[in-house]
């Protein structure tokens, strides 16, 4: 009779999400679809049969407890994941329709641009860094590369810091400049998504909430997925909100509905604090 009962609710809970995921698809126009996606570090399975849609234009933020999935999810959306041997994945992964794993991965990694938590400026000037993407793709020179430089370097809210500087060593910034510089870079070819592994991690609460109010200017012409270890920051800046635990994804939803009503226990759990 228990079994039978356990049945009963699993049914129930699926028809729930696929109630919730229905009315999200309604709410928004998605960036990507995520179907069923499986990922493997050899032998051990760290995702477990993800399916979401980010919403295009939007921020997304993915909150949970260190080793959840989270950091691993997002590198597959560009297949950076692909870096590392011995890895595998299965499922579906669709941006605008369009399947990444039979994309070609230079065209996919421009399309989608990623910054790492920790800055990563290369040991070049501030110029040549901002430049790199545009003279690898090729098309840029002379004052059309300076001109691309410097609007890159004005999306990211750099450029009145930096503007008498491009010829100084990136690696002179502080920090908090050294990531926006690594968003100007990602952000020089154009992307039509940017993401953000815990970008603002290492960084004081001034260039935190920089950081954070570029976001908000970027997704005007930018899809946004940020992986946060703050659910402060992810309740800040996101319209929708993602949680995950042990390499599943446990709850998504409106921002506000999953940090004010979750529908999971291990939501609710995570979120007032019990556990992670």
């Amino acid at each position: 009779m228990g079994a039978v009962t356990n049945l009963s609710s699993m049914s129930s809970e699926a028809n729930r999400g696929e109630q919730l995921t229905g009315r999200l698809l309604r709410s928004f126009e998605p960036k990507f679809r995520v179907s069923h996606l499986n990922f493997y570090y050899g032998a051990v399975q760290a995702l477990h049969d993800i399916s979401l849609a980010i919403p295009q234009n939007q921020i997304t933020a993915l909150i949970g407890p260190s080793g959840c999935g989270k950091s691993t999810f997002l590198r597959t959306l560009n297949r950076m994941s692909e870096t590392i041997r011995h890895t595998r994945v299965e499922g579906e992964i669709l941006l605008d329709n369009e399947d990444i794993f039979s994309m070609d991965l230079v065209t996919l990694r421009r399309r989608v641009g990623m910054v790492f938590q920790k800055p990563n400026p290369f040991p070049k000037t501030i110029f040549d860094n901002v430049a790199y993407g545009l003279r690898v793709n090729g098309g840029h020179r002379g004052a059309a590369l300076a001109d691309a430089v410097e609007a890159s370097l004005r999306r990211a809210a750099l450029w009145d810091e930096v503007k008498d500087q491009l010829g100084k060593s990136a690696l002179a910034l502080s920090g908090g400049q050294q990531q926006r510089l690594c968003i100007a870079r990602a952000l020089a070819v154009n992307p039509e998504v940017l993401l953000l592994d815990e970008p603002c991690s290492a960084l004081d609460p001034i260039a935190t909430a920089k950081i954070e109010d570029l976001m908000f200017t970027l997704k005007e012409n930018c899809t946004i997925l940020i992986v946060t270890h703050s659910m402060q920051q992810a309740a800040r800046v996101s319209t929708h909100t993602g949680f995950f635990l042990l390499g599943k994804l446990i709850e998504f939803n409106e921002t506000d509905i999953l940090f004010k009503k979750p529908l999971r226990k291990e939501t609710e759990d995570y979120i007032t604090g019990r556990f992670g």
